[in-house]
């Protein structure tokens, strides 16, 4: 048996009930990452706090969801990737600048290639932004608050990826056809 059972509503530690319940009325499922979550009330909660702020920023969903697929690339996490591809183009991202995600580089959108960069360069330098990278991400029409909220995607985003990453949650069906797999390092 897996140290990190897949809960279901009813195994679910009481204080997690709340949040499978709400997954699984938003998505029609509960993610097999938030069933693994589940036996933290205090990771899944956090989780679930964080990302309701993030979707209700001044960010769209496109560009949320490049975001977060961004974040999963750079983190090397084949389940989130996997994930939000999904909602990415659910959302209306051009399959192209999914595509360019996944492969490692910028999308076509210039929107979203500075909000790809701007959460790459965040993951890979540890949160040091340079003068310059802010100034990039200014210039392509970015505010000061959007650059705030993006590292409160980044940080939600870490919390989903390094869950994955320790638990290794099984593939979705519906997700299958999006899988990805990280190179070997």
């Amino acid at each position: 048996m897996s140290r990190y059972p897949i809960h279901t509503i009813e195994s679910a530690p009481a204080q997690s009930k709340p949040v499978l319940e709400q997954l699984q009325q938003a998505f029609g499922l509960i993610p097999n990452i938030a069933a693994k979550m589940a036996a933290s009330p205090v990771l899944i909660n956090g989780f679930i706090g964080l990302f309701e702020r993030v979707h209700a920023s001044s960010l769209t969903e496109q560009q949320i969801q490049t975001l977060l697929l961004t974040n999963a690339v750079a983190n090397a996490s084949e389940w989130p990737v996997a994930f939000h591809t999904a909602l990415a183009l659910q959302q209306g991202v051009h399959h192209a600048d999914v595509d360019a995600i996944r492969q490692g580089v910028l999308p076509h959108d210039a929107g979203l290639a500075a909000l790809s960069m701007v959460a790459r360069t965040l993951i890979d330098k540890r949160g040091r932004l340079a003068a310059e990278d802010q100034k990039r991400f200014f210039e392509a029409g970015f505010s000061a608050e959007q650059l705030l909220e993006v590292i409160a995607v980044v940080a939600a985003s870490t919390i989903t990826n390094y869950t994955a990453s320790v638990t290794q949650p099984p593939l979705e069906a519906q997700f299958e056809e999006f899988v990805w797999r990280a190179a070997a390092r």
